[in-house]
């Protein structure tokens, strides 16, 4: 026996016309690329969305085709995504920080029929445009009196011309909601980028677990600034979560520095926000030279990357800001984990506390997970034992675009398919996962394994350290050991002997780095991770003091 309810399909399009509908006039706020900032609300971004989708339609894009950009976050890419995505096309946002070389391979590889771009990457554009046949027309996301010109550019089309051409008449098809929404690769540090093609099912369900209050916990009452880039994993759902629940929307464009991003939350009275640490690390050295206070902010969402505890730390206790620390990847839509307190946690101290919201966090409805051997047996789940992490659910890839490296699953004695995430975990006896490296980076000393993220935390904890990366070292009795690669904070005095021993009854002694490197920066990638395998490169023949 079935139910009897409605047969309705979980659609994307779905979610802009409820906003439409019960938000119409929730401001969408924008600082654009032309220097100014623009307003509007979800009625007008709806009818706008329909109007392109009809544009794009009657330009050749059909079912399946796929509607690239190269953008920041601002109005127009919010209409992309649904223009493209409602009408039954995918929309593949790509990461402009990315090399151009790889940007051409990724373009290609996913046949993009039109690319739309911010004309901050003209650069890229015209570096690339020659080498990607396949592009039926490049569109430049610009008022038409600044429209660039450029012979290196066939096809070149102007948004709002685009958009002009398309009626607001339009309705949104009923799609089979398993078809394809959204695109996104993988940043691709070892080998070719794959892509992680999401559904129309996947997309919503992940929304609604987002927005859970064990989750981001997002309402109407927030004003959300997503500084995490709309090419970077959706900017975690929130372009969907965001008008789900009729959150006021503020996107910072291509101005992400301390001093612009605190104006905006100010500027807006701006509640809840989300980037990766790097992100706030400049937001909060700048606000510490100036002695600013945040009037509204109230919480953000840190992920990317594991956030420093001294961070978490100086958002609470110097700035009343709660921070929820969260673990995904790409792969992963990308939310998996997120770090809030349960009913259990509320009488523990203040220090114990603190602990569990350091950790990456609980899972949210959708996703299971476990930690495994090298011989993929589970591990316990007593807050110690390392082991590979492995997550399934709703929202989690099965295989990567067009098979990309094959079938990643691994099977359970059930013939239940986990995606094993290449990070190296533990998990609490109450749930509660904390990363202690990628299984790349993990140091194995003496046949024990070393969290190099532990240990750059702790030195980010240091007063005089600016940005901190581990990695490990060969070593000709130890196999490996830990290098603690340092960048000081300006005028700052530490040398080595003084961050040897700020390690002293925190870790281990085995756990303390060997030795202590000084660099002018710290190289990160194209989402703001170190760039562990860069680092390795340079440090290539470096040899450690009793390693000769």
């Amino acid at each position: 026996m079935q139910g009897l309810m409605m047969d309705m399909p979980l659609l994307i399009s779905t979610i802009l016309q409820q906003a439409a509908r019960h938000f119409g006039d929730v401001e969408i706020v924008s600082r654009r690329v032309e220097g100014d900032i623009h307003r509007t609300d979800y009625r007008g971004l709806e009818t706008r969305a329909r109007r392109l989708a009809d544009a794009l339609s009657k330009a050749g894009v059909a079912d399946g085709d796929r509607v690239a950009t190269l953008a920041w976050n601002g109005y127009r890419h919010m209409e992309l995504y649904y223009a493209a995505g409602g009408m039954g096309g995918v929309i593949h946002t790509i990461n402009p920080r990315l090399h151009p070389d790889q940007i051409a391979w990724i373009v290609n590889h996913a046949e993009d029929k039109f690319l739309a771009f911010d004309i901050t990457f003209l650069p890229i554009i015209e570096a690339i445009a020659a080498r990607c046949p396949n592009v039926k027309g490049w569109i430049a996301m610009i008022d038409p009196d600044r429209q660039p010109s450029s012979d290196k550019i066939p096809g070149l089309i102007n948004y709002e011309a685009l958009l002009d051409g398309g009626s607001a008449d339009y309705r949104w098809p009923t799609l089979d909601e398993n078809s394809a929404v959204g695109l996104c690769y993988t940043s691709g540090t070892t080998g070719n980028p794959k892509g992680a093609l999401y559904s129309h099912r996947s997309s919503v369900i992940h929304a609604y677990a987002a927005a859970l209050p064990d989750a981001m916990g997002a309402s109407s009452r927030d004003v959300i600034l997503p500084v995490v880039p709309m090419f970077h994993v959706n900017a975690w759902g929130l372009p969907y979560v965001a008008p789900m629940v009729g959150a006021k929307l503020v996107f910072p464009g291509q101005h992400l520095d301390g001093q612009s991003i605190y104006e905006l939350f100010e500027q807006e009275g701006v509640t809840y926000s989300a980037g990766v640490p790097t992100v706030w690390l400049g937001l909060l050295q700048y606000m510490r030279s100036k002695s600013l206070r945040f009037s509204t902010l109230k919480r953000t969402v840190i992920g990317g990357s594991a956030c420093p505890p001294a961070m978490i730390r100086s958002f609470r206790d110097d700035y009343g800001v709660e921070v929820i620390h969260a673990w995904g990847m790409t792969e992963l839509s990308p939310l998996g984990t997120l770090a809030k307190l349960q009913a259990r946690h509320q009488g523990l101290p203040d220090e114990a506390q603190q602990k569990v919201l350091e950790k990456q966090g609980h899972v949210i409805f959708g996703i299971d997970m476990k930690i495994v051997d090298d011989q993929n047996q589970e591990l316990p789940w007593d807050g110690s034992s390392f082991g590979n992490l492995l997550v399934r659910g709703p929202w989690v890839v099965r295989e990567y675009f067009k098979s990309e490296g094959g079938n990643p699953l691994v099977d359970d004695e059930e013939g239940h398919g986990w995606f094993p995430t290449g990070d190296v975990a533990t998990i609490d006896s109450d749930g509660y996962m904390q990363i202690t490296d990628r299984s790349k980076d993990v140091i194995k000393s003496g046949g024990e394994w070393i969290s190099s993220i532990d240990l750059e935390n702790l030195a980010l904890a240091h007063p005089a350290v600016a940005n901190a990366a581990v990695i490990g070292i060969a070593h000709p009795k130890w196999d490996e050991r830990p290098l603690l690669i340092v960048v000081k904070k300006p005028d700052a005095k530490v040398d080595r002997k003084d961050l040897i021993e700020f390690y002293d009854g925190k870790v281990a002694k085995w756990w303390i780095p060997d030795d202590v490197q000084f660099v002018d920066e710290i190289p990160l990638g194209a989402t703001g991770k170190i760039l562990k395998t860069r680092l390795r490169e340079l440090f290539a023949d470096y040899r450690l003091p009793d390693a000769a």
